[in-house]
């Protein structure tokens, strides 16, 4: 594992080292070009910082080809000088996707500037002086913005909360650590099976757990690692055969994007390490499998390596993962009584640049038998989703024109054989203001509809749409039964979605273009590779292509079933048998 990371940076060295700006009258002079945008950021992910990681851990590695090298020990230098030059008088970066002078961008550079800080200065090498000293006023410079500034997503608060600590070891600050202890004091919001607020098992759980780690660890408050252990006790139920982590049902922007394990390899090995847990130490090792490089600036894997040495060395004892298993995460979490104390919050269910994550702790079922991964999801667009050896049915999703856009569903029972979900929407019309409440611009020639007090109006005629869905395990697959009886002659859509990379070979399809089709009838074949799934159920209750306020996924295959209320359906769900063959 250190061998092949030690490798995998040499050539990421070789790779950055072709995308730094050598053109001393260009504004990027020093910085390496993003190959996705074409300029030279300062952030922790595509930009300089994590370029300087890379350099920085060759540099002084014994094992690396490039150690001591001085024509990188140059470049490096360039690169540090670029990032101290781009960095905001009031200590902030800018990260270039969003979030300008932003507070908890710095934070995440800060985490992996300090450590490779560290790791330099240890080397005690003349030659690395001019490097150490733009890192160490930049990180210097920081401070004050670190001291007084902000977040707007839960996360953030960790982030910060690590560099703070971090700032607290390199210069001494109490006032650092008393930030940091006001981030703290605001509780973790995880649930008790290991849930992070954001949902967001693809890069923002990960976020949470590692700057945790850090803070524990630099605060001297190891009462931080419990909420870390428990979203990594969790994880081991949400990753696919194929170690594509379940995003299923995120709440942030790595929703039904692939990702794997990689952000977890240092939260997993450090804990297995600290706790002799097989269990962690197994899925260290799923995680490190998936490492193709040492990791972005934040969590560079190789960097710490080189801090702790032990790391480089796998657990003396790695537990088997299940891959047999039925799981509901949340499931006994009193989420209801939550929501029901937002009133007394005092925020109105108003929030100003972030949202309030009112599905945290929403219910969510894993079922997995070998090669086979379902996921059964509330509160979010897709209710169901499975994998079934290298076929990927990537949601199932109900929209109507009732509320137009897609039902969510909110609660989820378990039933013998699968869960009971349902969904209920309202919706309803207002009645005139009172003319007593009325505000004295209703009387002008001019009267705006929002200087008007809506919040006084009286509701009528309020509608109800429910929704409900069945999935049940059959001895070939699965069955998927949604009823939905009022309003009548509500147009309602289901969109199954699979991954591009299959094709379908039966079913009556109705090319619709790029990738999206309307299954009037016949048995709906998906293979890919030698698995398939074949569905029946197709129907055409109504001829409208799309649903408003329902956008289906880009580069993926979409089937939509049409259906008119009142409905009762039906849609079987049969997987290929070759796989069941080779478990057995």
């Amino acid at each position: 594992m250190y061998k092949q990371l030690v490798d995998s940076n040499d050539k990421a060295v070789e790779e950055g080292l072709s995308r730094q700006v050598l053109d001393p009258e260009s504004r990027y002079y020093g910085g390496t070009i993003d190959p996705y945008t074409g300029v030279a950021w300062v952030n922790h992910t595509t930009g300089t910082p994590t370029e300087m990681c890379y350099w920085g851990a060759a540099l002084v590695n014994p094992d690396s080809k490039y150690y001591h090298d001085e024509q990188l020990l140059g470049r490096l230098e360039l690169a540090a000088a670029f990032v101290l030059h781009r960095q905001h008088a009031d200590g902030t970066i800018s990260p270039g996707w969003t979030n300008y002078h932003s507070p908890p961008d710095t934070a995440f550079v800060i985490v992996g500037y300090a450590q490779l800080y560290q790791l330099l200065v240890r080397q005690e090498w003349a030659p690395l002086a001019p490097v150490l000293g733009s890192m160490r006023l930049f990180l210097e410079r920081t401070i004050p913005a670190m001291l007084t500034g902000g977040g707007h997503t839960p996360n953030h608060r960790w982030v910060i909360s690590a560099a703070l600590a971090c700032l607290h070891e390199l210069f001494g600050l109490p006032e650092a650590v008393r930030r940091a202890e006001q981030w703290l004091a605001e509780g973790m919001d995880i649930t008790p099976d290991g849930e992070w607020t954001e949902r967001s098992n693809g890069i923002y759980s990960a976020v949470s757990d590692i700057m945790l780690i850090h803070a524990a660890r630099l605060l001297d408050r190891p009462e931080l690692l419990e909420p870390v252990r428990l979203n990594l006790r969790m994880m081991v139920y949400l990753v696919h055969p194929s170690g594509e982590v379940v995003t299923d049902y995120s709440g942030r922007q790595d929703l039904g994007h692939v990702h794997d394990l990689s952000p977890y390899y240092l939260p997993y090995a450090i804990l297995a390490r600290q706790d002799n847990d097989p269990v962690f130490a197994g899925m260290a090792e799923w995680a490190g499998r998936a490492l193709s490089n040492p990791g972005v600036c934040s969590v560079n894997v190789l960097v710490r390596m080189l801090l702790e040495p032990e790391l480089q060395q796998p657990p003396a004892a790695e537990a088997a993962l299940p891959e047999k298993y039925e799981t509901v995460l949340n499931g006994e979490f009193l989420r209801h009584g939550y929501l029901a104390g937002m009133e007394a919050a005092g925020h109105q269910g108003r929030i100003s640049h972030s949202r309030l994550h009112t599905d945290f702790g929403a219910p969510v079922a894993r079922y997995r038998d070998g090669d086979t991964s379902v996921t059964l999801m509330t509160e979010t667009p897709s209710f169901f989703a499975l994998r079934h050896g290298e076929v990927r049915l990537l949601a199932v999703q109900l929209a109507s024109y009732f509320s137009p856009g897609y039902v969510p569903m909110q609660d989820m029972i378990r039933l013998p054989q699968g869960y009971r979900l349902t969904g209920e929407q309202k919706k309803g019309y207002y009645g005139p203001v009172e003319t007593g409440l009325l505000p004295e611009s209703a009387g002008a020639a001019v009267s705006p509809w929002y200087l008007l007090p809506h919040h006084s109006r009286l509701l009528t005629h309020e509608q109800t749409f429910r929704a409900e869905v069945d999935a049940e395990r059959t001895g070939t697959g699965w069955t998927l039964r949604l009823q939905a009886a009022e309003p009548g002659e509500v147009m309602s859509q289901l969109s199954f979605i699979f991954g591009r990379e299959g094709s379908f070979t039966s079913g009556e399809l109705q090319d619709l273009g790029e990738d999206c089709y309307l299954w009037t009838g016949g048995a709906l074949r998906y293979e890919c590779g030698e698995d398939w799934i074949e569905l029946t159920g197709g129907e055409a209750g109504h001829l409208a292509t799309s649903v408003r306020e329902a956008k289906l996924q880009n580069n993926c295959k979409a089937v939509l079933v049409n259906l008119m209320t009142p409905f009762d359906k039906e849609i079987t769900i049969t997987l290929s048998p070759s796989l069941i063959k080779e478990q057995n």
